[in-house]
């Protein structure tokens, strides 16, 4: 199998989308525009094993018809991650954690500004989301000595994302930190942020730097749309944390 990624399009409406799709992840687009007697299911049917990972533009219920029939096993079968046209969600559908897709969801979906979908066990048993805000070219020990401050004696087992503003989307110390800890990062537009001024206390610093009354608890309560706060903005040495906890369905 080519270690590459594939994005199937299902219809041109969604051009511009996978255009940058295909130019932020170095992607396949399909169909060709050859002329071809075969459908589209029988296209992608022969070339769903040429790439290790998926991006399919299309409904969930497309991508099942699309994929019926071509699944053998977990441990060669590629990734493949479904968004919607409207870019509203990147949903994690085949090969959550032997492929790749629960990661590759969180880079489609931070590319567009959609939700990532992951339902694989592990990371739903997961309650906590950390908002992480910090000063640029901090470094990834600041930023893991800020979040064990700030969890105490709570596992960083029990945290399934972390979540920043897209101003700190390429913050290397961040980013090496959630490589490190493997945990996705989930970037939200600064307007999103700018919209939800959830928080406990205004930062002057961050308004006159940032523009926004605060970044790490808006940010971690808009990732975690049903959850509360349980610690409020902690900071040490140039870092912000936050954390929320999902009250999921035993909480209703």
């Amino acid at each position: 199998m080519n270690k590459s990624l594939g994005l199937w399009q299902v219809r041109s409406d969604s051009n511009e989308m996978a255009d940058l799709l295909c130019k932020q992840l170095k992607a396949i687009k399909y169909p060709s525009k050859t002329t071809t007697e075969l459908s589209q299911l029988e296209q992608f049917a022969s070339v769903y094993h040429s790439h290790s990972h998926w991006v399919m533009v299309a409904t969930t219920g497309i991508a099942v018809r699309f994929l019926n029939g071509l699944i053998q096993d977990k441990k060669t079968d590629p990734a493949v991650v479904v968004l919607d046209e409207a870019a509203r969600f990147a949903t994690s559908m085949l090969g959550g954690h032997e492929a790749g897709a629960n990661e590759l969801a969180y880079r489609v979906a931070n590319i567009v500004g959609a939700t990532p979908v992951i339902s694989t066990a592990t990371e739903a048993l997961k309650p906590l989301v950390l908002g992480i805000g910090c000063r640029k070219n901090i470094s990834a020990e600041s930023i893991e000595a800020a979040v064990f401050h700030t969890l105490g004696e709570i596992s960083l087992d029990q945290v399934r994302e972390i979540a920043t503003i897209d101003l700190k989307s390429t913050e290397p110390g961040l980013l090496e930190f959630c490589q490190r800890q493997q945990i996705p990062l989930r970037i939200l537009h600064t307007n999103t942020i700018a919209a939800r001024r959830w928080v406990t206390e205004s930062s002057s610093w961050v308004l006159q730097n940032i523009g926004l009354d605060g970044v790490c608890e808006p940010c971690a309560l808009t990732a975690c749309g049903r959850g509360k706060l349980i610690i409020p903005k902690t900071t040490l040495n140039g870092v912000a944390v936050a954390v929320v906890k999902d009250l999921d369905w035993r909480n209703w």
